[in-house]
């Protein structure tokens, strides 16, 4: 059950990429990010980066798949790997709005995984570079309290 969010995303990201109009300009990413991430009053900076793939569905909407690394800048953690799916809508010129979800590993070495639910706002800054902003919240679990997490980017599409 605490997987569902995962698992429903990753369902519609294929059966979506499936019926995409492939005549459409889909857009592959990779951006870099650093932020800040809070819990019960621990606050770290976090820094990570990604790479995904959006799939055009139409001239507004698009859903995509991404993986992540991230690490939180404090002692004895570990860089926390993820995969996920998103799905948003162009909303402006030049602008995305996204949801997205991701199974993420966790920073310690004996901890297992995670699940986190994010949203995001993408501007381009010129027609390959964009920035962003994303807020997620991260379902640990195993009694431990969960995280949020604020970061800001800079990405190049190809």
């Amino acid at each position: 059950m605490r997987h569902l969010p995962l698992l429903l995303c990753a369902a519609f990201v294929s059966t979506a990429a499936t019926f995409a109009t492939p005549a459409l300009a889909d857009e592959a990413y990779v951006e870099g990010t650093g932020g800040v991430i809070w819990n019960r009053g621990d606050t770290n900076a976090v820094a990570g980066a990604a790479v995904g793939y959006d799939v055009d569905l139409g001239e507004r909407f698009f859903v995509g798949a991404e993986g992540l690394a991230e690490k939180t800048l404090a002692d004895d953690t570990r860089v926390v790997w993820g995969v996920g799916g998103r799905v948003g809508a162009r909303v402006l010129p030049g602008a995305k709005l996204y949801a997205a979800a991701n199974w993420q590993t966790k920073d310690c070495r004996e901890c297992g995984s995670a699940v986190g639910l994010s949203t995001g706002w993408e501007q381009d800054l010129n027609e390959q570079v964009y920035a962003k902003l994303e807020y997620k919240h991260v379902l640990i679990g195993d009694g431990e309290p969960d995280a949020d997490m604020v970061a800001v980017g800079l990405g190049y599409k190809f």
